[in-house]
């Protein structure tokens, strides 16, 4: 399969990125939601917990996305076409970049594709062609939820992107202190300290430097994850995959949620996301590698 024609000019994404930030927002088009965190220690990764402070601009927004549906009879797909008051870049002939509209973190990114694809089908060479295609100018955290059991919330086949660190202070991603404690078996591995069904990949950083050079190296390291997480190729199956410029982790997904809490892929960068206080008491309570666990596969 063609890879797709890079149209992302390099060294021009994270000017974008905040140029259209700061314009977003001053025309109302991103609805940034603001959080508090605090990190909470479990098997020592210190978890970023985020705290939502207002949901209201996302249920109002929801709310209104329902009726639109009810009135076209038609599911409402915010990414076809996409706000214009959110788009960053045309990334390649297949992708483009747009503002995520109800950010939680700064210069949150979604990377979608132009025509619709379902959030379950497979990863391609395209997709990975558009991801390698930002990381080489946004040094950050991708990641794919694969289906709504993953903690997907569109059915638009959509990666997102973060820039790290995750948090103002302390390491790039939390669970970095369990990445050295890789047992590789062939060129996949475990991470000894990880509870769950799992599978990490060490990445070549080169392919930074040359975006059209990875994503078809990258594409058989992620089918081989796959297999390795006992997920087939013709079926997607729930789960989560996360990358930066030098590993890749594939985590398959048995449930949305512990309890009320919803976990995305960013919950196994060990990044979590509570909307009360009850919900942080939860957490808490049962420790956040505990939560993984169970909505993870053991």
């Amino acid at each position: 399969m063609a890879q797709g024609k890079i149209l992302l000019k390099p060294g021009t994404l994270w000017t974008s990125v905040k140029e259209r930030t700061e314009y977003a927002l001053q025309c109302g088009a991103l609805l940034s939601i603001p959080t508090e965190f605090e990190f909470v220690e479990q098997d020592g990764v210190r978890f970023l917990v985020r705290i939502l402070s207002n949901l209201n601009r996302k249920k109002a927004a929801k709310k209104k996305q329902e009726k639109q549906s009810a009135t076209s009879g038609e599911e409402f797909n915010p990414f076809l076409p996409y706000e214009e008051d959110l788009f960053v870049a045309d990334i390649s002939d297949t992708h483009v970049c747009i503002l995520n509209k109800f950010n939680v973190v700064d210069y949150h990114l979604l990377i979608i594709t132009r025509g619709f694809e379902e959030q379950e089908s497979l990863l391609t060479v395209e997709d990975f062609t558009a991801m390698w295609a930002c990381l080489a100018d946004f040094d950050g955290l991708a990641f794919y939820n694969s289906g709504k059991t993953a903690g997907a919330s569109q059915r638009h086949k959509h990666l997102q992107l973060v820039p790290l660190p995750l948090a103002p202070s302390g390491l790039q991603i939390p669970i970095e202190p369990l990445l050295i404690s890789a047992q590789f078996q062939n060129s996949n591995a475990t991470l000894t300290k990880l509870p769950f069904v799992h599978a990490f990949a060490s990445l070549n950083s080169n392919w930074v430097r040359s975006p059209l050079a990875g994503p078809q190296e990258t594409l058989e390291v992620y089918h081989t994850l796959r297999h390795a997480v006992g997920l087939d190729d013709k079926q997607s199956g729930a789960y989560n995959l996360l990358a930066t410029r030098e590993w890749m982790l594939i985590v398959p997904r048995s449930q949305e949620h512990f309890q009320s809490i919803s976990v995305n892929s960013l919950g196994f960068a060990g990044a979590l996301l509570v909307r009360n206080a009850a919900e942080m008491e939860i957490l808490k309570t049962q420790g956040p590698m505990t939560i993984l666990k169970n909505v993870a596969v053991s």
